[in-house]
C-alpha cells in the first residue's frame, strides 16, 4: 500500500503530480521484464503464493514516495532453476532504471522478496524413482 502521492514538479502554471499506483505499476512491469520471473505475488495467503496475471501487477508491489524519493518493495514467484540472486539483483536494477527514468524520482531502495518457486509442466525437481526407493 501506498504512503502518499508526490509532488513531482511545480511549474508555472501549476503542479505535476504523480499516484502511487502508477510508480507500482511501473515497478511491476520492470520486474516482470526479467528472465526467470514467472509472475508477481500477492503474498502468502495460507502459505501459498498465488500468481498474478498482467491486470494485477501493483499487487505484488509496495511503494512509499516522498516529495523526491521513492522505495519499493516487490514480491515475486521465480521460475524453478533460475539463480536467484542473479533473477533479484536484475529486478533492483530495471526497478530502479525505469522508475527514474519514467518519474524523475530518486528510488533509493528496491527490496526483492521471493515467496515461491513455479515449476514448469514436466518439471519437478522430485526424482521420477524416488517412489521406488520405499517398499
Amino acid at each position: 500500500m501506498s504512503i502518499m502521492a508526490a509532488d513531482y514538479e511545480k511549474t508555472d502554471i501549476g503542479t505535476i503530480q504523480i499516484a502511487p499506483e502508477v510508480i507500482e505499476v511501473i515497478a511491476g512491469l520492470a520486474t516482470i521484464e526479467v528472465e526467470g520471473v514467472a509472475g508477481m505475488s500477492g503474498g502468502l495467503a495460507g502459505g501459498i503464493a498465488e500468481l498474478l496475471g498482467r491486470k494485477n501487477l501493483s499487487k505484488g508491489v509496495k511503494v512509499e514516495v516522498g516529495h523526491k524519493e521513492a522505495a519499493v518493495d516487490v514480491s515475486i514467484i521465480v521460475e524453478y532453476g533460475n539463480p536467484i540472486p542473479e533473477i533479484a539483483a536484475e529486478i533492483q536494477r530495471n526497478v530502479k532504471k525505469s522508475i527514474e527514468m519514467m518519474t524523475g524520482l530518486i528510488v533509493v531502495e528496491v527490496n526483492v522478496h521471493i515467496h515461491d518457486v513455479y515449476f514448469k509442466s514436466g518439471e519437478s525437481p522430485i526424482e521420477e524413482d524416488s517412489a521406488l526407493r520405499v517398499k
